[in-house]
């Protein structure tokens, strides 16, 4: 990791009322983590998301954390990577307020730049990226009357402008890493296509061994269509309470342990 000041950028988030912070941590107390107190906040899918990208491009020359939030997904792939530069983008600049102080405490050189997807990004990231990710909202906008109406409010928006975003983050050989509904996987890889964008590697995640997949996750390239490869699954519980040993792994920042077979097939399919 890089030891740096406290990441910035030319529009300074405005600072979070220490009353409505929670304080928390990621892999096992080791990693701080600033959140909102109320609505939203990190769960597995994050450290997931980060664990996914770092498997397969342990090194990155320039992330973009796309609706990054207070900085989880960063933080994970830090944690089983490395990014010599990081820039998080999100369009709530009380949240980014909390990803700088994250980085800052996980001593992690970056950047956090406040925008609208859905506008347009600072001209200087274009073609800067060779590693994206992003934990897109999961559920469209409008009104709700469920229980989580408050939750989903804050998860809430449209997926083209976060996969038109990347399309044009992504420079020469680069990759976007995302995590979606397993049930809106048409929704994902239409709308990646319509951006110009492809997916070359699929992994579903599960609960348990025999429930239906909970979300996917994605690699997505600029490239020819074609050569999908479906890894294999990652199961969350080996039963109730109990996590299995790649979950229990990536909840704790170790490493993980994958079959050997798994991996092969992964770096075969980086020859093409």
């Amino acid at each position: 990791m890089r030891r740096a000041g406290r990441p910035h950028d030319s529009s300074a988030p405005a600072p979070v009322e220490p009353e409505s912070v929670r304080n928390d941590s990621l892999f096992g107390g080791s990693v701080a983590l600033l959140q909102p107190a109320r609505g939203y906040r990190v769960n597995v899918d994050a450290l997931v998301l980060g664990r996914f990208a770092a498997e397969l491009r342990p090194e990155a020359r320039h992330l973009v954390d796309l609706g990054a939030g207070v900085g989880a997904v960063t933080l994970a792939f830090s944690r089983f990577g490395r990014a010599r530069r990081m820039t998080l983008v999100d369009r709530d600049a009380p949240l980014l307020a909390l990803a700088a102080e994250n980085l800052s405490r996980a001593a992690l050189d970056g950047a956090v730049v406040c925008a609208d997807l859905s506008r347009a990004l600072p001209a200087a990231l274009a073609g800067s990226a060779d590693v994206v990710v992003s934990n897109p909202p999961y559920f469209t906008e409008g009104p709700s009357a469920s229980p989580s109406a408050e939750r989903r409010r804050a998860r809430a928006g449209a997926l083209p402008p976060f996969l038109g975003a990347t399309k044009r983050l992504l420079g020469r050989r680069a990759r976007a890493f995302f995590v979606y509904p397993a049930e809106r996987l048409p929704e994902l890889l239409e709308s990646a296509a319509a951006a110009g964008l492809v997916a070359k590697r699929l992994r579903f995640v599960h609960a348990f061994a025999a429930s239906p997949a909970r979300v996917v996750l994605a690699e997505l390239r600029a490239a020819r269509p074609g050569g999908l490869e479906i890894l294999p699954p990652l199961v969350e519980w080996a039963a109730r309470g109990v996590r299995t040993p790649e979950l229990a792994a990536i909840v704790e920042g170790r490493a993980v342990e994958r079959p050997k077979a798994a991996v092969s097939r992964s770096r075969g399919a980086d020859r093409g």
